[in-house]
């Protein structure tokens, strides 16, 4: 395969919102170039960048794929991304090898909620931006409306580069302004249209949109002001210049009308990502640190310098892993060792390979600014930072969204709880939003994710991959016990057996703390009513009985134990009878003190659109949830409160169906409270069943 300069690299990555067409924009860009022979569609499964056997069960993207072709004398990588919430994280990764960022938009429904979330995102990163407006063939779709959407939103640089000719079902082609021609839609079976000149009746129309074009990017350099001031006007040369700054610059968001399943727009886009959309070396340099100095070193995107890299993908199956990076400087050869400064050992590059879905293509050396792919790399993860030994540079984490949601997960099969915890291991090398961990309270094995879609594609992955069936349930909540007043008791064990007997006897007082008091035991005795030596044994029979619970067998929390008197015995007292006597006493000490259950509460933030606002906070409030307040973000409304975290295990799916997948939320623990009395009834019952359960087992 042809080996391309750092000038002729495009680096896409592409995001949106589920079910706005990211994927049918790549297969029908794939299709529009050649580089494919027929047009992928999801439904049939025959999308070059969803090969997962999960994805095409689901008709969703749940990972990155990438696709590599050339258009335009450029190799174009697009790294097509989730967008769909529970696989969100993807898109986070598939950032980080971008140089552009490509957000597709629903024609109907206007940027949503991970549009927004892409595009904070894309400017953390300082990266450029676009936006494809797809599905313009559908009934009520808008392009003016969504373009004025855009702008409101993101930025008044969101300018069109193309227009649409029709709308809706004669939605029929798009009037480019670079060159004001009209590129049609393809005939049936054809990959690309005619292209003519703009139709009778709409020069008015592309003219006004180009003058707003050349307008806005004379606006971004003064001395393409003063030319059109000038002249009224820029040429096509100094129009193209512009905009390549202005877009490298963050100062233009160009904005494409298309219709994906019908190739209807591609061309336009194709055109401006090879003339207008920034090269690696275009961009800014990517800052990362001295692995042992931490000083800051700038990669330029100069196949000379230094090699650095980043690994932003890993795929693992039960025949190894192939992991995908982004040359950030200096040129990557075939069979070289690399340094691997994350980890400070060194690897083997061996086959070095160009992706295309499942395809893959050999190539000798990767210059800077292109995205590579490796099989079976020894040690290296993503994140993982590697090049030169002589300048170890590690740049920045990709900061992935948090879980925010956990299942309980155990073997189907007996004697697999292992096997489980491989699979997974094996799975959380290609996606860094799962985790698995025992909770030590529950004594759960916790499978956390983004979502209920996410945990469940991940035991469906164990299964065909690994051959490791597992059980899902709801986990266990982490409630406390604690008390709300005051009491002593007196506890005696005494037990006569041949030869030494058991004998202890101790007085204690129990008393609340305030919330987050945890526990504290104070030995008030004066004298030696009890032998100091013993006194530690009551302790930690109290401390014992605590962790064991009392109503619900749930820790006890926020109290403060006073030892104040006791007795023992010469010969039948010992540290295993005051023990006994502690635990005794704590018992009565808790019947007598108000028992009472403390369970989790959440800081809970929702987005969604504000025409759902009723609902969700209806919702809330239906979870014995209070609402804190209510705010604007980015075009959302962002509603704030604290809710039980017994409300929330299943509230991925009710947001999704209350919002049509247009919300998000996360969640994250504030503190614990008293549960009402009317549930606390529940909660023990249930409790005590599930003893019950496991002692019959």
């Amino acid at each position: 395969m042809k080996v391309y300069d750092t000038t002729q690299i495009r680096n896409l990555a592409i995001v949106g919102h589920g079910h706005s067409g990211k994927t049918s924009l790549v297969s029908a860009l794939l299709y529009a170039t050649g580089a494919v022979n027929r047009l992928g569609r999801v439904d049939d499964g025959t999308a070059v960048t969803d090969s997962d056997p999960e994805e095409h069960e689901r008709k969703i993207s749940i990972a990155c794929g990438l696709a590599q072709f050339e258009h335009g004398g450029v190799k174009i990588n697009l790294v097509d991304t989730p967008g769909y919430g529970d696989f969100i994280g993807e898109a986070r990764a598939g950032i980080r090898a971008a140089d552009t960022v490509v957000s597709v938009v629903h024609g109907v429904s206007g940027p949503q909620v991970q549009t927004l979330r892409t595009w904070r995102w894309a400017e953390q990163e300082g990266l450029a931006g676009a936006f494809v407006v797809n599905l313009l063939d559908r009934e009520r779709a808008d392009f003016g409306k969504v373009v004025s959407s855009l702008q409101e939103t993101f930025a008044r640089g969101a300018v069109p580069l193309a227009i649409p000719i029709g709308a809706e079902h004669e939605f029929v082609g798009v009037v480019n302004l670079l060159d004001m021609k009209a590129y049609l839609r393809p005939a049936e079976g054809a990959a690309t249209g005619k292209v003519e000149a703009i139709p009778a009746g709409m020069e008015g129309a592309a003219k006004a949109a180009r003058a707003a074009l050349v307008e806005m990017v004379a606006e971004a350099d003064e001395a393409l002001m003063e030319t059109f001031f000038a002249n009224g006007d820029l040429d096509d040369a100094a129009l193209r210049d512009g905009l390549k700054k202005s877009v490298a610059a963050r100062q233009i968001f160009p904005v494409f009308p298309a219709s994906a399943a019908h190739v209807v727009g591609i061309q336009a886009l194709l055109e401006a990502i090879a003339a207008v959309f920034p090269s690696p070396a275009a961009l800014p340099a990517r800052i990362g640190k001295h692995a042992e100095t931490g000083a800051e070193i700038a990669c330029a995107a100069d196949a000379a310098a230094p090699l650095a890299l980043q690994v932003f993908k890993t795929i693992s199956d039960q025949f190894g892993t192939l992991t995908l990076a982004r040359v950030f400087s200096g040129t990557l050869k075939h069979d070289s060792n690399v340094n691997n400064a994350s980890r400070n050992t060194s690897t083997r590059f061996g086959h070095l390979l160009a992706l295309r879905g499942r395809e893959q293509t050999a190539v000798e050396e990767i210059k800077a600014g292109d995205i590579v792919a490796a099989a079976k790399l020894k040690d290296v993860h993503t994140g993982d930072s590697l090049g030169d030994k002589n300048r170890p540079v590690v740049f920045p984490p990709i900061p992935f969204p948090e879980a925010i949601i956990s299942f309980a997960i155990s073997a189907k099969n007996k004697g697999e709880d292992e096997k489980i915890a491989a699979a997974i291991h094996r799975l959380g090398e290609e996606d860094l939003t799962i985790h698995f961990y025992h909770h030590p309270e529950t004594g759960d094995q916790l499978l956390s994710g983004m979502g209920t879609e996410h945990v469940r594609v991940t035991v469906s992955k164990m299964q065909k991959r690994f051959g490791v069936e597992a059980v899902l349930r709801p986990p266990r909540i982490p409630y406390r016990e604690t008390i709300k007043k005051k009491a002593e008791t007196t506890a005696r064990h005494k037990k006569q057996t041949g030869g030494h007997g058991q004998f202890a006897e101790c007085k204690i007082s129990l008393e609340p703390l305030p919330h987050g008091g945890g526990y504290e035991f104070v030995d008030d005795i004066f004298g030696g009513s009890i032998s100091q030596n013993y006194r530690p044994s009551v302790d930690k029979g109290i401390q014992e009985s605590a962790r064991r619970g009392y109503l619900a067998g749930y820790p006890v929390v926020d109290i403060r134990v006073t030892l104040l008197d006791g007795k023992e015995h010469a010969v039948d007292s010992s540290d295993m009878a005051f023990k006994i006597a502690g635990s005794m006493a704590f018992k009565e000490a808790m019947a007598l003190c108000a028992p009472t259950l403390l369970e989790p509460v959440m800081h809970v933030s929702v987005a969604a659109p504000e025409e759902y606002m009723g609902d969700l906070m209806g919702d809330l409030s239906s979870r014995r949830g209070r609402v804190q307040g209510m705010e604007a973000q980015n075009g959302m409304q962002v509603i704030k409160a604290q809710v039980p975290m017994a409300e929330m295990l299943e509230y991925a799916s009710t947001l999704k169906s209350i919002t049509s997948d247009r919300g998000v939320y996360t969640m994250a623990f504030s503190h614990y409270e008293e549960i009402p009395t009317q549930f606390q009834e529940r909660v023990i019952a249930e409790a005590r069943a599930a003893r019950e359960a496991e002692s019959k087992a």
